[in-house]
C-alpha cells in the first residue's frame, strides 16, 4: 500500500501556477527525498499533502485517506515539522510536548513515556525552562519532537535540521533512520544539505518550475548522467569550450556554472586527455582539469539548469 500518493496536483496561486501536475507515490516505511531550487514547489507540495493547502486540481491521499475528503483523519495520522518552528517563547519545553500530546489525545503517561522515547533529539536539560531562552537549534529539534510526540505513521520533515550544527543535524538523522528502521515510520524529507538526501533517502525526486523533473535512489540518478563527471575550470570562454567538447568522444553531457565546466562521460579516465586536448587546440586556458564520480549536485545541474542551492556540499 501506499503512504503518499498524488496524481495530477496543481496549485494556482492567482495567475501563478506554483505546482503542475505532479505525480508521485512513496511507499509504506519508504524515506523520500523531495529536493528542488528555491521556489519550485517544494513547500507547496508538503502544504498540500499535509491539508495545510488545498489543491487547485489533482488528488492526494495520505495513509489511504483523501487530504482533502478526510483532511481531519489526515491530520491525527502525520507528523509535520515545516521551515518555521510555531513555538512560544513563553512556555517551557515539557509544556509544549505535553499540549500537543493532548491535543492528540494522550494520557499523562503516555506523554511522559514518549518524552523519554524523544530524548536523543530533545535538550533534556532545558526541558523545563522557558523556549524563549533556546538556541535556534534547539528549537529546530523541539518543533521534530513536537511533530513525533504522537507516534505517526508519515512523518513530513520540512528542511528539519536547517540552522543546526553538525552533532545537532547527525543526531536527527540517526532519529529519523530509528524511526523508519524501528517502527516502519513513513518520512518525507525536504532538504537544503543534498548529503542529508543521499545519507536518508531510498528514493529521490527533484522538482523544477512546479514539475517533478526526476526521480530514483540517488545511485540511479547518479549513473543517468554517466560513470564519471571531468571538471574544468576556466578564466574564459565557457560557452566556447562546451560547444568544442560535445563532439569529444565519450562526452555525454556538458554544461557550465561559474567558472566551471562539467562534463559527464561514461569513461572519465579514457575521456580526460581527449577534453584536455581539445580545449588546447582551441586556444582555451585550463586552469584546472579534475575527475570524479558524479553527485547528487551534478544531477540537480542536469536537470534544473542550476546548482544547488541548499548548504554545504
Amino acid at each position: 500500500m501506499s503512504a503518499i500518493r498524488a496524481e495530477g496536483l496543481v496549485r494556482r496561486f492567482g495567475d501563478v501556477t506554483a505546482v503542475d501536475g505532479v505525480d508521485l507515490e512513496v511507499s509504506e516505511g519508504e524515506i523520500y527525498g523531495f529536493l528542488g531550487p528555491n521556489g519550485a514547489g517544494k513547500s507547496t507540495v508538503v502544504r498540500m499533502l499535509c491539508t495545510l493547502l488545498l489543491p487547485t486540481a489533482g488528488r492526494a491521499r495520505v495513509g489511504g485517506l483523501d487530504v482533502v475528503d478526510d483532511a481531519h483523519e489526515v491530520r491525527f495520522s502525520i507528523g509535520v515539522a515545516l521551515q518555521d518552528a510555531a513555538l512560544d517563547d513563553r512556555m517551557t519545553g515539557r509544556e509544549i510536548l505535553t499540549t500537543q500530546g493532548r491535543l492528540f489525545g494522550l494520557h499523562k503517561g503516555e506523554i511522559a513515556q514518549r518524552i523519554e522515547e524523544l530524548g536523543p533529539i530533545l535538550e533534556v536539560d532545558a526541558l523545563d525552562r522557558l523556549v524563549g531562552t533556546y538556541s535556534g537549534g534547539m528549537k529546530r529539534r523541539l518543533d521534530l519532537a513536537t511533530s513525533l510526540i504522537h507516534n505517526p505513521s508519515v512523518l513530513f520533515l520540512d528542511e528539519p535540521t536547517t540552522g543546526l550544527d553538525p552533532p545537532s543535524r547527525l543526531r536527527v538523522w540517526d532519529e529519523v533512520r530509528r524511526l523508519n528502521r524501528d517502527f516502519g515510520m513513513t518520512v518525507f524529507l525536504t532538504t537544503q544539505y543534498l548529503e542529508e538526501a543521499d545519507e536518508l533517502a531510498g528514493r529521490v525526486g527533484i522538482i523544477n518550475n512546479g514539475t517533478l523533473v526526476a526521480e530514483g535512489t540517488p545511485g540511479e540518478l547518479k549513473r543517468s548522467i554517466g560513470t564519471d563527471v571531468v571538471l574544468a575550470e576556466l578564466d574564459r570562454d565557457h560557452d566556447r569550450a562546451v560547444e568544442i567538447l560535445r563532439s569529444v568522444e565519450g562526452v555525454a553531457q556538458v554544461d557550465h556554472f561559474g567558472d566551471e565546466v562539467v562534463i559527464a562521460t561514461s569513461n572519465g579516465s579514457a575521456t580526460l586527455s581527449p577534453v584536455a586536448l581539445a580545449l588546447d587546440r582551441a586556444g582555451i586556458v585550463v586552469t584546472q582539469l579534475s575527475l570524479r564520480t558524479p553527485t547528487l549536485d551534478d544531477v540537480f545541474l542536469e536537470v534544473t539548469g542550476t546548482r544547488f542551492e541548499g548548504g554545504d556540499q
